[in-house]
């Protein structure tokens, strides 16, 4: 299903977002560095390009009228018109069409015939509203429980629902191929593209030149493209039926070329990988192979919420500290209503907004999700969605909602100042990782505060 132009028209994109977040944090490209070619991300910064399948794009609000794909990433086509569009000079054009015919012979290097590069190109101009929407992203992130509130909301669970219910033989034969859960699978897809509504109407040919031509990511593009243009000589879709956002991510849960040429599976049989099309099987499919391939473990859940007892030492809510059941029941840690934790192999203790909201503990079917999308808060939400598809309940903790994440040049700030004070952070890169973190708990206990490496305000306030 193609984007409905009225419901498009209501999802209403501020450009200011929440009082000040994926991750994730899907497309970025994040780590361990494998074919997707994705660098860590901790939490959804503001800073782009940080997803696994795609590039990444501040979150920015939406309205509540719609549910369009909820991901730190990219942001909700909205309808424009003619008036509306950026000017584009007689000079740029030229640019762009010299651009493309110098592209041809690197393209050609590649492996890719004149003819599909003639077919492919067809007509296809400047877009400077693609443009536009990547330099103009929001600096500001948005809170985790604002996340989880749209990505978990009661209208989407009810959508999935009803997806498991149309879907049930397709997902039930993907989940016994694949061995990945098919309430996971439907929360993908949920969270990319609202269950088939919003996939994107661009032709992703013409979106990707134009980055690989003027945008700020020029080679990622041009790589994107190339991939684009080898899916075309393929013959599992037409130039113009190949459709997406204005990034480049395509179909039911939106794969990036390069990742679609990798990942994406023919389920059906009929000669085509075809994730675009009305029938969903193929993208669901590729998504479950996806899953599988980075280490999805069937009957392990992705994590589970938990409370921790008074007085805990918050040095070992680290993902990089994995125990035993065992050993993290001794510590007085058990599930959020006070049963005792159950035992799913090693797990490591996750607090996305610090000792003052909801802890997880993460097994390894987290990092299986986290490589579709980097950001802590999108696999949060494709993990508690599958959750509740399943009949589970909502999360029981409060969130700080008096508090806001740090904005890029607050995170630099944090990092020059804790670097100010003796507690080394390795740079000022505005990314908060394991060195960040263990600088900010040295910090903490110096200063009587609790230990739990979380760039809050509180803490910059502090230091400054």
């Amino acid at each position: 299903m193609r984007y409905d132009l009225g419901a498009r028209r209501q999802i209403l994109l501020k450009t200011a977002m929440v009082a000040a977040l994926m991750m994730t944090a899907v497309g970025a490209q994040s780590s361990p560095p494998a074919a997707t070619g994705r660098q860590v991300v901790e939490g959804a910064t503001s800073q782009p390009p940080q997803v696994s399948l795609r590039p990444i794009a501040r979150p920015v609000a939406v309205s509540a009228v719609t549910e369009p794909r909820l991901r730190p990433r990219t942001r909700p086509l909205q309808q424009t018109t003619a008036a509306e569009q950026p000017s584009v000079s007689a000079a740029k054009q030229r640019a762009f069409q010299a651009w493309i015919t110098a592209f041809h012979p690197r393209a050609r290097a590649e492996g890719l015939s004149q003819a599909t590069l003639d077919r492919a190109f067809a007509d296809v101009s400047f877009d400077p509203d693609i443009v536009q929407r990547d330099g103009n992203q929001s600096e500001f992130v948005t809170p985790i429980w604002t996340y989880l509130e749209r990505a978990v909301s009661e209208a989407r669970i009810d959508n999935g629902k009803a997806a498991l219910r149309d879907h049930a033989q397709t997902l039930a034969r993907i989940e016994a191929r694949y061995g990945v859960d098919k309430e996971v699978v439907a929360a993908v897809w949920g969270m990319e593209s609202n269950y088939g509504r919003f996939r994107g109407e661009r032709e992703i040919i013409r979106s990707l030149a134009t980055l690989a031509f003027d945008g700020r990511r020029g080679a990622f593009f041009e790589s994107q493209l190339i991939a684009a243009l080898k899916i075309l000589q393929a013959g599992d879709v037409s130039p113009r039926a190949m459709t997406g956002s204005w990034a480049g991510a395509m179909g039911h849960t939106q794969f990036m070329p390069t990742s679609y040429l990798a990942y994406a599976v023919d389920f059906t049989g009929d000669g085509k990988r075809d994730i675009w099309s009305e029938d969903p099987t193929d993208a669901l499919a590729s998504t479950a192979a996806y899953l599988k391939r980075f280490g999805w473990v069937k009957g392990q859940p992705w994590g589970l919420e938990v409370r921790l007892p008074a007085g805990f030492d918050y040095a070992q809510a680290d993902r990089k500290i994995t125990k035993s059941a065992e050993s993290w029941r001794r510590l007085g840690v058990t599930r959020a209503d006070g049963s005792p934790l159950p035992d799913h192999g090693e797990g490591a203790l996750l607090l996305p907004s610090g000792a003052q909201g909801a802890a997880f503990m993460v097994y390894r079917n987290f990092a299986a999700i986290e490589r579709y999308n980097a950001a802590d808060a999108y696999v949060i939400g494709v993990g508690h969605l599958s959750d509740r598809l399943r009949g589970g309940g909502p999360i029981l903790a409060s969130w700080p909602q008096d508090s806001r994440p740090l904005t890029y040049k607050e995170r630099r700030e944090l990092q020059q100042r804790l670097t100010g004070a003796g507690y080394g952070t390795g740079g000022a890169d505005g990314r908060i990782g394991p060195k960040n973190r263990a600088a900010l708990r040295a910090y903490q206990l110096a200063m009587g505060l609790t230990p739990d490496g979380h760039p809050s305000l509180t803490v910059l306030n502090r230091l400054r």
